[in-house]
């Protein structure tokens, strides 16, 4: 049984985790606190070259890392400085491994759900179509709460990839991001975006909910603890009422 919950915040990011903390005491039956950055707090030698051997090289390949010298510069440099990091896909499983062995022994037991948000991009490799996925999180312990994996990770309207493409077609290469956003129709959330602290706030609570019962997600597509594959489920997931199904809302309900 979970008593404890320590959330990291992301300050490279608009995340806000103090305000996703004092919702999540308002819902759960265990002790929350809050700390700085997951890789500054646990901050081990390794964590560069694990880093290294998380990096996904191909989409289309299951084998990661690359632990080149320059890469590894690259990832004790991007752990210095994050906010000089971006536009690398991680395998989310690995990492979790890399942050798993830098926790305290004395706090990697399942009484303690860690929760590292993180200013990382992550996927998960897909068995049935063999390429890699960006996900929002990665449940376990520490379970890795990506805010970049909230824009990226969920598919955009059908609209946006045919403007992309046309855009491509036309100019040589990809648009700006924004451009593309002022262009289509259809809710869907940005880099940055003012939602960002309250769509995030279910994924964290996903989190603890599957080491308190082992439920990974919920089918219902109106709960916060649904994993939405589209940004118009994520809305209606995250940021629609009720926050939850019928099963869940006697539990997580204030």
């Amino acid at each position: 049984m979970v008593d404890r919950i320590v959330c990291y915040r992301a300050p490279t990011t608009v995340a806000d985790v103090d305000a996703v903390v004092e919702w999540l005491r308002d819902r759960v039956d265990a002790t929350v606190s809050i700390r700085d950055r997951f890789l500054e707090t646990h901050r081990t030698d390794e964590l560069p070259e694990r880093f290294a051997e998380s990096r996904v090289v191909s989409p289309y390949e299951r084998e990661t890392g690359n632990t080149m010298v320059g890469i590894v510069r690259y990832e004790e440099r991007a752990l210095e400085h994050p906010e000089r990091e971006g536009g690398v896909l991680y395998d989310g499983v690995h990492v979790q491994r890399a942050l798993n062995a830098a926790l305290p022994d004395d706090e990697r037991g399942l009484e303690t759900a860690h929760i590292a948000v993180l200013d990382r991009a992550i996927g998960t490799w897909g068995d049935h179509d063999g390429r890699w996925h960006k996900r929002v999180n990665v449940l376990g312990q520490p379970a890795i709460v990506s805010v970049p994996g909230l824009y990226e990770a969920p598919a955009k309207p059908e609209e946006y990839y045919q403007e992309k493409q046309k855009h491509a077609l036309l100019s040589g290469d990809a648009p700006p991001r924004e451009v593309l956003e002022n262009q289509v129709d259809g809710e869907f959330l940005i880099e940055n975006d003012p939602r960002t602290t309250d769509a995030l706030k279910g994924y964290v609570l996903q989190a603890y909910h599957y080491l308190e019962t082992g439920e990974a997600f919920c089918e219902n597509e109106g709960c916060r603890l649904f994993n939405a594959h589209y940004h118009e489920d994520l809305l209606e997931a995250q940021l629609r009422e009720p926050a939850f199904c019928d099963e869940h809302a006697p539990l997580y309900d204030e």
